[in-house]
């Protein structure tokens, strides 16, 4: 029988990961120990470990071991932000207020976004972060309680829907979007801006293979900057 590949051997160390056997600030097997249980060589498991060190999964540390980052999906595919980070990197005071939560129907414009037949019931919350005690971002969010039932049980009026998520739910696959829009009058009311101001959207998609996780718009205040290093 033939030894598995490195790739293999990510995939199921990666695997664990997302479905939480090893979950955000676990310490990892051995290297040794992982290529005696999965039955190859340990340079095998070596070559698996940088890759997933590279993808963002996890830290190596001489001497301290491999342990699963605490917030793997940030690094998994793409940077996405936790909000209070983002706002207090800044040097602001961060702020968070629950706006509504509520079990509905998806519109099929979202059902089609997630890339289901059709509208079924999710997990509609929509929240308002602040910068200085100052709108920052207005988020309307879908969540797939089918995918996350955790969430159900998590306060999200004292934590926020994106930081639970990033730091408890990493994800395969994530479409991303940016457009300019027009502030409705209920955008425009959350935000405290003027109806028809220009709003910069940032509208994310996830998934763990096709079940799907989050749907979020994320309108932001006038003034918003995104800054991405290379």
């Amino acid at each position: 029988m033939s030894r598995l590949s490195w790739q293999e051997v990510r995939d199921q160390i990666r695997a664990g990961i997302l479905n939480r056997t090893f979950s955000p600030g676990d310490k990892l097997p051995r290297d040794a120990d992982i290529a005696d249980q999965l039955g190859c060589a340990r340079s095998t498991v070596q070559r698996a470990m940088r890759n997933l060190s590279d993808a963002g999964l996890v830290e190596r540390k001489r001497k301290g071991g491999t342990h699963v980052r605490l917030d793997p999906v940030t690094r998994a595919t793409l940077d996405i932000p936790i909000t209070r980070r983002e706002v207090e990197r800044r040097g602001s005071i961060y702020g968070y207020h629950l706006i509504d939560q509520e079990r509905s129907e998806t519109a099929r414009e979202v059902a089609g976004k997630f890339e289901l037949s059709g509208p079924t019931q999710m997990m509609r919350v929509r929240a308002l972060h602040l910068a200085d005690h100052k709108p920052h971002i207005y988020e309307d969010r879908w969540v797939c309680t089918d995918t996350v039932p955790e969430i159900l049980n998590v306060d999200l009026a004292r934590e926020s829907a994106n930081e639970w998520l990033v730091r408890n739910k990493p994800f395969t696959r994530c479409d991303l979007r940016f457009y300019a829009i027009s502030a409705d009058v209920e955008t425009a009311q959350h935000l405290s801006i003027e109806k028809g101001s220009a709003l910069l959207v940032i509208e994310r998609t996830t998934w763990i293979g096709t079940a799907p996780i989050t749907l979020v718009k994320a309108f932001t205040a006038p003034g918003y900057e995104l800054l991405t290093s290379i």
